[in-house]
């Protein structure tokens, strides 16, 4: 309720209780009657006038605030939507990410490649790769690394050489993904056990 209608509710009800009211010669005690009543109906006329303004007011409120946090929802859900759009891409180009990680692997036959060939195909690999992490995609899985259930998947488990090493990965089979915060494959690691008697 604003200032100004709790003023004019005051007016009101002190324009009831007015001394004022009291002096009001009436000729004829039924004539006085219909005034009370008639005023009587006015008063409750008018409470439930506000009763009405305040529900509505309520509603109204109530139905900003909804609004308000649908709006928010919605702007989330397109941020999300927008953020893993590429997802879909993503996932059909994890395939060629691992054509060439298995062709770089193979140390003893890439080098045999002509040099310029081998720059311009390494070349194309980084910008690939450079145009998939700016859009948040990041490599899962690299030796050393402890070893998470979330994020690798242990294909095997080596004996370790020293305690220090138990629950880190020792090599890695296949690189994993992560777009933005989710993981779109697990990396494929051979983990260190138990150090080996």
């Amino acid at each position: 309720m604003t200032n100004k209608d709790i003023e004019e509710t005051e007016d009101i009800d002190n324009a009831t209780t007015s001394p004022y009211s009291d002096d009001v010669q009436f000729e004829s005690e039924d004539e006085a009657e219909s005034h009370a009543l008639a005023m009587k109906k006015l008063r409750e006329k008018l409470k439930a006038c506000e009763k009405e303004k305040k529900e509505y007011l309520d509603g109204w409120q109530r139905m900003r605030a909804d609004f308000a946090n649908i709006k928010k929802d919605e702007e989330t859900r397109r941020g999300e939507m927008i953020k893993f759009a590429a997802e879909g891409l993503v996932d059909d180009l994890l395939p060629v990410l691992d054509s060439f990680s298995m062709a770089f692997a193979n140390k003893e036959a890439w080098e045999k490649v002509d040099a310029n060939w081998r720059k311009g195909v390494e070349y194309i690999y980084a910008q690939m790769l450079s145009v998939l992490e700016s859009r948040g995609l990041t490599e899962i899985g690299k030796v050393g690394e402890q070893a998470d259930p979330r994020l690798h998947v242990s294909v095997e488990e080596v004996p370790a050489e020293s305690e220090k090493e138990t629950g880190t990965i020792s090599d890695v089979i296949q690189k994993g993904y992560r777009l933005h915060s989710k993981v779109i494959r697990p990396a494929k690691v051979k983990v260190f056990g138990n150090k080996g008697e």
